[in-house]
C-alpha cells in the first residue's frame, strides 16, 4: 500500500467518524423534541458503517486489505418512545402523559467519547503516515 492509499483510508475513516459525532450530537439536542415533522417525538439515530474497498483506484495486487470506511446509512431507532408525566405540557394526551424521545443521553455521550478516541486515533495514524513519507523522502538525499 503506498502512502497516498493509507492517507484516503484515514480520510475515510476521519469523515465517518465525523459523520458519527454530528449524529451524536443531533440525537443529545432532540433528546427533549416532542415534535417532528413525521409527527410524534423525535427518534434516535445512529450510523451504519460499511468497509468501502478501494477497487477503482488500485491494482489487483494492491487491492487486498484496502479499504476504507463509509457511513452506508443512518438507522432511525423505532423502539418505543419514553413516557413521562407532565399534564401540564402542550403534548400531553389525556391522560397526562407526554411522549418524549426515545434518547438516553448517557448512551449518547459515550457514543461521543467513542466517536473522538477513533478520531483522535485516525489523527495520530495520519500523522505517522505522514511523517514516514518525510523520512522516506530523506533517505533520497
Amino acid at each position: 500500500m503506498d502512502f497516498l492509499t493509507s492517507f484516503r483510508v484515514t480520510a475515510s475513516a476521519l469523515t465517518a467518524q465525523r459523520m458519527r459525532m454530528n449524529i451524536t450530537a443531533e440525537n443529545v439536542a432532540n433528546a427533549q423534541t416532542t415534535r417532528t415533522v413525521e409527527g410524534g417525538p423525535y427518534k434516535r439515530r445512529d450510523p451504519v458503517f460499511a468497509a468501502q474497498p478501494f477497487d477503482e483506484m488500485l491494482s489487483q495486487e494492491q487491492i487486498a486489505g484496502s479499504t476504507g470506511v463509509a457511513v452506508e446509512r443512518v438507522h432511525i431507532d423505532e423502539r418505543p418512545p419514553r413516557r413521562q408525566y407532565d399534564p401540564s405540557h402542550p403534548d400531553a394526551k389525556a391522560d397526562g402523559y407526554v411522549e418524549m424521545p426515545n434518547v438516553d443521553t448517557v448512551t449518547e455521550m459515550v457514543n461521543m467519547m467513542a466517536a473522538s478516541h477513533a478520531y483522535e486515533a485516525n489523527v495520530t495514524v495520519l500523522n505517522a503516515s505522514k511523517a514516514m513519507a518525510l523520512k522516506a523522502l530523506e533517505i533520497g538525499r
